[in-house]
Parts: structure tokens; sequence; C-alpha cells
């Protein structure tokens, strides 16, 4: 006779295939092979969800760490920490994960869950149009889609943003983006280089510059204020023991985002004493590293700690006093096909020019063509303002769903972390289709309005407010992150509040 958990295990196999018959399988299309792309194609996969497609506008997965490769690119987050919770890395080399190594474990994770098949490359979605409870999707290779739920996973900076200097065009020597870094250029101690900027990318890749014996003229347009957590290498024996014990790896994972949530978000959200801390730590190492009165001068922000993303470095300061770097705070006028002039009349020839002047913020999933009900066209529902719900609902856009969207960005948290939130929620509402609860859903205005009111209540308190201009602000001069704790937003996330939402059915 076959045993009492037996039959258990038998009669709950039935009936959840049972449960699972009776439920809709929705069609969704993802666009992104990301970070939040790989995610939510896993999610919907585990789910039992067929007919998912993830249209990817490059040749390979990865998003920002495909697209960064730039000399010392890496990841300001710890390692462990900057990992799917679902797959943790025992084999980091560094406490701050290089951008080769980020981009090895979103590909192997690809594989792992065998999540290629799902993902057309080399196909950019164009237009998606809200069509009587069905979304349509056309892509830059001529193929039509139709689908039930859009999610973008588009990330939060991938647009590159050029500067707008009088003569930018007319520069004849080497000119690129740091997310389109050119490794045919050859530097050395015959060549003179300028990089414009000096934000999170500019900090990791002016001292290789530096260190490459060029030399370097560095065109600050604001100073930053910057945090010297050391980076290290993860001894051989270390790895072996994290990949032998798996509940270490969980341990180092959860200890990087207890440090994180309760140091750094704490710090710009207006938590006193971690904020008092913040500020002794990164003046105290400005004093500290820099020991020309006058390069310190130049290199303190006028600003309060925070207001713009936290740089987390200890090689910067070390590199822009050696004998081949120049750091230029005069601004820039125009260019000129020799180089750059700057105000002051000088012109600095140079060979090579980087930009490393950040990205469009506010982009999101466009320029593609989103059309939601009532031919309501995104950037006619965004002239005023980015109204969003949650992050990731629109008004008029029935079942598209934006990840990363407005207010996400949490405090140099990581945005891993973020994302498993956000698809966790999005995953509710998907299953709340499939149940037969609705055939589309969208917030209400009156929600939209309240959340963005929740927020702005919140920012008084912040950093982001502290007197500079940065991609955390929107065209209004607002923040567009979260002003609140990490804890209280995955609180906030657990379940979809039925009285914000407005739900409709259509007869197909």
């Amino acid at each position: 006779m076959p045993s009492s958990a037996c039959i258990k295990l038998f009669a709950c196999t039935f009936i959840n295939g049972l449960i699972m018959s009776f439920k809709r399988n929705p069609s969704v299309i993802v666009i992104g092979a990301g970070m939040t792309g790989i995610l939510m194609a896993k999610k919907l996969k585990d789910a039992g969800i067929e007919k998912v497609i993830v249209l990817e506008k490059k040749e390979k997965v990865g998003g920002t760490w495909r697209e960064n490769t730039y000399p010392g690119v890496a990841c300001d987050i710890p390692s462990h920490m900057y990992t799917y919770s679902f797959e943790p890395n025992p084999n980091w080399s560094n406490f701050f994960a290089r951008g080769n190594e980020i981009q090895e474990y979103f590909e192997n994770v690809v594989d792992k869950y065998e999540l290629r098949p799902m993902i057309r490359f080399n196909e950019t979605v164009t237009e998606a149009k809200f069509d009587n409870g069905v979304w349509k999707v056309a892509t830059s290779t001529g193929d039509n889609y139709e689908c039930d739920f859009v999610i973008s996973a588009t990330g939060i900076l991938h647009h590159p943003s050029l500067p707008d200097i009088p003569g930018l065009d007319s520069f004849e020597g080497n000119m690129f983006h740091t997310s389109n870094w050119n490794h045919d250029v050859q530097l050395d101690a015959t060549q003179s280089v300028g990089i414009v900027g000096t934000g999170s990318t500019a900090a990791q890749c002016i001292p290789e510059l530096i260190n490459s014996g060029a030399k370097v003229n560095v065109f600050q347009r604001t100073p930053q204020w910057i945090l010297p957590l050391r980076d290290f290498s993860i001894p051989n024996f270390v790895k072996r023991l994290l990949g032998k014990f798996p509940t270490l790896n969980r341990i180092s994972r959860a200890s990087g985002k207890f440090f994180v949530e309760h140091f750094f978000t704490k710090a710009v959200t207006g938590h006193k004493i971690q904020r008092f801390l913040m500020e002794f730590f990164v003046k105290l190492n400005l004093k500290l590293a820099i020991k020309d009165p006058e390069l310190r001068r130049k290199l303190r922000p006028d600003y309060q700690v925070g207001c713009k993303r936290l740089i987390i470095n200890t090689t910067f300061y070390k590199a822009i006093q050696k004998d081949n770097a120049a750091l230029i705070t005069e601004g820039i006028d125009h260019i000129e096909p020799k180089g750059v002039v700057t105000k002051d009349g000088k012109l600095h020839e140079l060979d090579t020019l980087v930009l490393s002047t950040g990205f469009d913020p506010l982009a999101y999933m466009r320029p593609m063509n989103l059309i939601g009900k009532d031919n309501t066209h995104i950037n006619d529902a965004w002239a005023e303002n980015v109204g969003v719900y949650r992050s990731m609902l629109i008004p008029k856009f029935p079942n598209f769903f934006l990840t990363l969207g407005p207010n996400t960005p949490i405090g140099n948290f990581s945005v891993i972390a973020m994302s498993e939130v956000q698809c966790g929620y999005l995953m509710k509402l998907i299953n709340q289709w499939r149940s037969g609860k609705f055939d589309a859903v969208e917030p209400t205005n009156i929600a939209v309005e309240n959340f963005n009111a929740y927020v702005k209540d919140g920012l008084d308190a912040t950093a982001w407010v502290g007197g500079c201009t940065s991609w955390y602000l929107d065209a209004q001069g607002n923040p567009i992150l979260w002003p609140y704790t990490w804890g209280r937003w995955v609180k906030e996330m657990r379940i979809p509040n039925d009285e914000d939402l407005q739900f409709a059915s259509y007869t197909q």
C-alpha cells in the first residue's frame, strides 16, 4: 500500500495540475535582455507561462554591462550583493565585481536556466500600440507581434547623453562616449587625452587613463564627493568556502544589503546619524588624500553630500595628483578641430576626447513609439510630468509595465534587488489576469496623483534637494528617486492595492 505521504503528494500534484489547466496562459513581450529582462524571463518561465518573447536590440544579453567596457569598469555595490537571490556567485574575483565578470555572470544565468531560446537578438521595438485589449508590437526587422502584456526592461541609463558644446562635431581626433569605448585607440605616453566629466564612470576610467602614461586633461564640470571604500581581491580559499557552503554566500549577500540599506540609503534619505558619518568620512577623505590646498579647493563640492550619486573610489584622488594629469575647472567655451578651448581662451590640444557625460535618465522605453488607449502617445501623456504609479504602471497604458521607472532608484542600492521586488509585484498582477480577474489593468489617475504627492512629501528630508544638478532630477528639478527606506519600499510593494487600480474586460 502506498504511504499517506505519497498519497498526499499525488493529490497535491493532481490538484495543482488541475488548477493550472484552468488558468489562462498570457502572451508576454519583454523589451530588453539586460539584468531585469533576464530576471523577468525566468520568473515568467517559472510560472509556466510559455508564450514569452524577449526582444533585444543588440547581439547579446547584458544591457549595461554589455555596453560599458571602458577601462576600470566595475560595480560600486559589493559583488556578492549584486546577484540574483536565486543564483549566488561564489567566484567573484573582487569585492567590487569587474564589468567583464558581471557580463559573464548574466550570460551564464541565461544559459543555465535555458532562457536563450526566448530571446530574439538584433531586434529593436519601434512601436507598441494598445488596441482593444491587445498590444500590437512592431520591430526594426519588420516583424509584428500581438500579446497580452508588454514589459519594458530597457533600464534606467542606456541612452548616452552628449554635451551641448559648440564645435563638438568639429574635433578631428578620436572622440567617443564612455559607453561606446573605442578599444582600437592606443593610449600611451605619446598621446594627449581629454575627458569631460568627473562622475562615477569617469572616476573609474580616469585613473586607468593616467596610469597608461598619456597626458590626461580632466575637464571638471562639477566636483564630486568620494567615499574611499577599498576594493580587494577575494582569495581562492574564500571562493572555495563560499562555493562549498552556500549559507556563507547568503550571509555575505545579506551583510552587503544590510550595510548599504542602513548606511548609504539612510544617509541620503534624512537619517541624521548616517548622514553625519557619511559627511565626516568623505570630507576627511578629501583632506587626507589631496595634499595641494589649491587642488583640494577645486575638488571640494559646494553641495550637500549625497546630492549627486556618491562615488565609491580609492584611485581617483591618487591619480589626479600625478605629473601627467591636469584638472581643468575654467569651463569649456567651445571645441575646435585640434582640441578644447576653455573660457580663459586657452586651447588644450588633444589626440583623443572622451565624453563621460552620463545618460538621459528620463528616456526609459523611448524612442519607441508607445501608444495606449484612445491613441494616447507616451510623449503626450508625459508632456507635463512623468506620471507613473509605483514606478511601473502608467494611466491609459493598460497591461504595460515599466521596470526601474521613476522613483525606483534607492540611494546607492542594488538595482538587482529593486528589480526582484518589482518583478514579484508584476507577477502577482499577471497571475490575477490568469485567474480571470481582469483582461486589462492600469492605475487610476487619482492613484498616480496620490503616489506622486506621497513621494514629494518625503523629498524635503533627502540629500537630493541639497543644491546640485544631477541625473536624479527631472526637467522640473524634482528628484525621481524613492525618498524613503528600502524596507518601506519592499513592504509597500508586496501586494497590489486594488483601490489604486482600474480593471477592464474585453470580448475577444
